[in-house]
């Protein structure tokens, strides 16, 4: 173990500690706006109307002839917006809650979360455009990455003569790692655009997923596990709690605590499964992999903390969003170095 990895492990460990720390004295819950009388009374005042102050709500029709405020929004919608499920309800709650929001920065107070969400400011049709924009901007970095470590291994490492395989026994579970990724990074995108049932749970589920199988690629590269009877017993019951985590949200509830500190447990273990390793290992990217580990860490943190939005845009969550593109550049960079390495041995051995 180098001196280096021997500084680090100590680092290492005291952020694990800070993490567990603020999760033992973090808030309990921030204050919920929408049980404020003014918010209330706005949001019914609102819909009564159809109109908030001087303003008219365009998914608001007024009532006529006996027919209520928000009857046929769909029929004056366009079809392209109509798969947004915005209403003269949710209109209405958005509207008040950011003259609230004004009313409250005019007094000094701080932010508070309305049905269980921060206020954040639209953008056209984007609903939370910084982190809309974020995600974007990391399934494209994703993308890059899976198809620089496709290219590396089909065209530019040699492949075994007899099948015209890689030689590097990880190729398959970082191909399908990238798969995951880019899909979770898609659903995170629409989500953040467009926060309706059907966009959360898959937002939810291919997180979850990618985490699950995350945590089962730091093992089995950790352990240096190549047989397949090896591979199973470690994925499988890894698999079968994350497919049970996800059927219990799509067709029973849809918690979000509790997809929180899932995905928290598995984010942790993966990180400590990888900054062991690293602090253990002589691996020529082990500097990659603590820099990416201690970042994913103080992701985590930030995450716990809930931190409240600021300049109406960006929040906690929004600023982990933005740590994941260098983290996922790095990432593959690791992967592709990790390849060249382990093909360069194997070819040593042969010879």
């Amino acid at each position: 173990m180098g001196r280096g990895s021997k500084a680090s492990l100590p680092l290492l460990l005291m952020l694990l500690g800070l993490l567990a720390t603020a999760f033992a004295t973090a808030a309990a819950a921030a204050e919920e706006g929408d049980a404020d009388p003014l918010y209330r009374s706005c949001v019914e005042e609102c819909q009564r109307t159809g109109a908030l102050k001087e303003d008219s709500i365009k998914h608001c029709i007024v009532p006529t002839d006996d027919q209520p405020a928000d009857k046929s929004w769909y029929a004056h919608e366009p079809l392209y917006l109509q798969w947004k499920e915005w209403n003269c309800n949710s209109e209405c709650r958005y509207h008040c809650m950011m003259e609230r929001e004004e009313e409250r920065g005019e007094l000094n107070l701080g932010p508070v979360k309305y049905h269980g969400k921060w206020p954040l400011k639209r953008a056209s049709v984007f609903q939370e455009p910084f982190s809309a924009a974020l995600s974007a901007l990391t399934l494209l970095v994703q993308f890059n990455g899976w198809l620089s470590f496709f290219l590396l291994l089909s065209y530019k490492l040699p492949l075994r003569p007899e099948t015209q395989a890689t030689y590097y026994e990880y190729t398959g579970l970082w191909h399908i790692y990238g798969l995951l990724a880019m899909n979770s990074w898609f659903w995170s995108a629409i989500y953040h655009s467009c926060d309706t049932a059907w966009t959360e749970k898959l937002y939810f589920s291919s997180t979850a997923a990618f985490l699950g199988y995350s945590l089962i690629l730091a093992i089995l590269r950790a352990s240096s596990l190549r047989d397949e009877a090896s591979r199973v017993m470690v994925a499988a019951p890894i698999l079968a709690f994350v497919t049970t985590h996800i059927l219990y949200l799509n067709f029973y509830d849809l918690n979000k605590g509790l997809n929180m500190k899932v995905c928290t447990v598995i984010s942790i273990a993966q990180l400590l499964v990888w900054a062991l390793w690293a602090a253990m290992t002589r691996h020529p990217s082990r500097l990659k992999i603590i820099f990416v580990a201690l970042g994913g860490i103080l992701s985590v943190f930030l995450e716990a903390q809930d931190v409240p939005p600021r300049w109406g845009y960006v929040d906690g969550h929004a600023v982990c969003l933005a740590m994941a593109i260098p983290m996922s550049y790095l990432w593959w960079i690791f992967a592709k170095e990790d390849a060249e390495m382990r093909t360069s041995a194997i070819m040593k051995k042969k010879r």
